[in-house]
């Protein structure tokens, strides 16, 4: 009698199993780029018949736009994690009135330091990666624009809570704040490669020393 024991094939909630699906493909993405996200390439990785992950994304191009959504949201709160205030939908009538565990400047300050390094690297390439495949790729297209808007947004609440607090000093709405430090590191990652250990200190520095400058803070408040 034989006595292997055969693996018994655990049976996924649809939630559990499209969840799974979605980490595999931003997982590929960071890695390797959005073409390498196949259907049959997600298969193989899973261990499962390419039709059971076109059952939950009927197309590759729907799944490349959820991989980069998740890819992309996962390092925001990774880079900028929310304080509480924000979690709840946006800055709460309070906030700025020491609701937040840390203060602003401590906050901007922790995600320039971040902003740097092979995580920073991963998610600079895969935005530049995106942002090329949008030109025939709708579904990208709008999913680019979604976290766009949610990395401002994350954003400017820091830098909104830092001037109702007194911290920053700012003639620019913080919106417009946000979107000029996203610009400079967006430039700075497509210049040196998306790799700042490429760069001369002087320009790797260059989001962080044109923010010190706009918010009035002093040369050296968010980050050495």
């Amino acid at each position: 009698m034989s006595s292997s024991v055969q693996r018994k094939r655990i049976r996924k909630s649809p939630a559990a199993r499209r969840a799974e699906i979605v980490e595999k493909a931003a997982e590929i993405a960071l890695s390797e780029g959005l073409e390498c996200i196949t259907l049959r390439r997600i298969g193989e990785e899973l261990d499962v018949r390419p039709g059971l992950v076109s059952h939950y994304f009927p197309s590759t191009e729907e799944l490349v736009a959820e991989a980069f959504g998740s890819a992309a949201t996962g390092e925001l709160d990774t880079l900028l994690p929310a304080e509480p205030a924000e979690s709840a939908g946006g800055l709460s009538p309070g906030a700025g009135t020491g609701m937040g565990t840390r203060s602003a400047t401590e906050r901007l300050a922790g995600f320039f330091a971040r902003t740097s390094g092979p995580a920073w690297n991963d998610i600079s390439r895969l935005w530049i990666n995106a942002r090329h495949l949008t030109r025939y790729r709708p579904s990208l297209r709008d999913r680019v624009a979604l976290q766009e808007a949610a990395w401002r947004g994350r954003l400017a609440a820091v830098i909104e809570d830092g001037v109702t607090r007194g911290e920053f000093r700012t003639q620019e709405e913080p919106s417009v704040v946000a979107v000029q430090i996203l610009v400079v590191l967006d430039g700075l990652g497509a210049d040196g490669g998306a790799d700042a250990d490429m760069l001369p200190p002087v320009v790797a520095r260059m989001a962080t020393t044109w923010a010190e400058r706009e918010l009035g803070l002093e040369r050296g408040a968010l980050g050495p």
